[in-house]
């Protein structure tokens, strides 16, 4: 018997849709034995010249969605008393720099939500871990000055 995947695809920004996909790979799978939580967006920029909106996007992927999903799969890993949830986070989320408030704010928020959370699981068996990777170049070249837009797409 040959075993084939199934391919679901989700948009961490998409809020509203992160539980139906979360039920349908319950249902495809049956239970989830990892969680790595890995999506991000980033921005850089001053304060001032980043919106509200862009600050909200950013929050959306860095903090609400991996927490949306956590919580979506969290009641099956419970009730079987057994899996590992993983937070790919940055070093950002413990110190904040420049030009990085919006992206620093939301990875300070996860990594206090997933600290939280392992508290809290341990009782269940259920491992939290946070990984805090130090800087990283996630594209090949840099958007043009002032096109904020462009450059949480990288």
């Amino acid at each position: 018997q040959t075993y084939a995947p199934k391919l679901i695809l989700l948009d961490i920004t998409d809020i509203s849709c992160i539980r139906d996909v979360a039920k349908e790979i319950l249902n495809c799978y049956g239970c989830v034995d990892v969680l790595i939580n890995n999506a991000s967006m980033k921005v850089k920029g001053a304060v001032q010249s980043i919106s509200l909106e862009l600050d909200k996007k950013i929050m959306d992927a860095n903090y609400f969605g991996p927490i949306t999903l956590t919580k979506a799969i969290l009641p099956n890993m419970i009730s079987r008393r057994t899996g590992q949830i993983v937070l790919i986070n940055s070093i950002q989320g413990k110190i904040g720099i420049p030009f990085r408030a919006a992206y620093a704010a939301s990875k300070h928020a996860a990594v206090g939500f997933f600290d939280c959370l392992r508290a809290e699981m341990e009782e269940f068996d259920i491992s939290v871990s946070t990984v805090s990777p130090t800087f990283i170049c996630s594209y090949h070249r840099p958007p043009a000055p002032g096109n904020w837009e462009a450059s949480i797409w990288k």
